[in-house]
């Protein structure tokens, strides 16, 4: 029964009519969240110069108001749980929320507000805003792009998937532990699809 079902979900996923799609026009204006269970928040950075590992964060929200017909009126909010910080070790998570980096005791979120929408390019944009970090607010500016804008082919909602990535120098947010041995750079990259409300 199993192996049947899986059968028929695999049928009817490949016949489903995926388009590329990524204007924002073939979607409404306005309010579009997280689904939580396609959200992704992670970065790397060298250690040592052995290895690029990747760390993420399992909680956090993100908030798009969109104006389809005008992206760049377009604000974006994300707030991050910052003690869902995620390496995959126990013992190293709790060193990043002790108060050598996250303090997250003391600084429980992290908190991104976007405050400018320039489009680029083909499906793409460049949305700058505030990254506030234990209590430190620095603009960023994240490379974005629109994978695709359509009705969700299963949930049956106006759905944006979007990639965004951009790098940080993480001691101008006071987390400059064992720089130069960790590097100082940090590559953050963002994998996310939102659902109309």
């Amino acid at each position: 029964m199993r192996n049947q079902l899986r059968a028929f979900w695999a049928a009817a996923l490949i016949a489903l009519p995926f388009s590329a799609s990524a204007d924002l026009s073939a979607v409404p204006s306005g309010k579009y969240t997280l689904d939580r269970s396609h959200g992704y928040i992670t970065f790397t950075y060298s250690h040592l110069g052995f290895s690029n590992p990747r760390v993420g964060f399992n909680s956090f929200d993100t908030v798009l108001v969109l104006d389809s017909d005008n992206p760049e009126n377009s604000t974006i909010e994300v707030t991050i749980d910052a003690a869902s910080i995620d390496s995959r070790v126990a013992e190293f998570n709790e060193h990043l929320n002790s108060s050598d980096f996250f303090n997250t005791a003391e600084y429980p979120t992290i908190t991104f507000k976007s405050t400018k929408v320039e489009d680029t390019g083909e499906n793409t944009f460049d949305v700058t805003g505030d990254l506030t970090i234990l209590g430190t607010t620095k603009p960023v500016t994240l490379t974005t792009t629109i994978n695709r804008a359509a009705n969700h082919p299963m949930l049956n909602v106006p759905t944006i998937g979007v990639s965004a990535s951009t790098t940080l120098i993480r001691s101008e947010w006071g987390l400059g532990a064992y720089v130069p041995a960790v590097s100082d750079d940090v590559e953050l990259s963002i994998e996310v699809e939102l659902l109309s409300e």
